[in-house]
């Protein structure tokens, strides 16, 4: 379940700093390089801050 909910919030976060991209300001590219980086360094750490905070909310796997 956990993995569920990082992965649709990851791919909202991009989805939303586009759209903010286009619409507002192309600076808004930098948090979807910063979601990407984070989702990189996940994958080599077995490690994301999200899957703590869902952990410590009660979401189980």
């Amino acid at each position: 379940m956990k993995n569920r909910i990082v992965r649709a919030v990851a791919g909202t976060f991009i989805l939303i700093s586009l759209v903010l991209a286009i619409k507002l300001n192309v600076n808004w590219l930098w948090f979807t390089a910063f979601v990407g980086a984070n989702l990189l360094q996940s994958s080599f750490t077995k490690w994301c801050l999200l899957e703590v905070i869902l952990e410590k909310l009660g979401v189980k796997d």
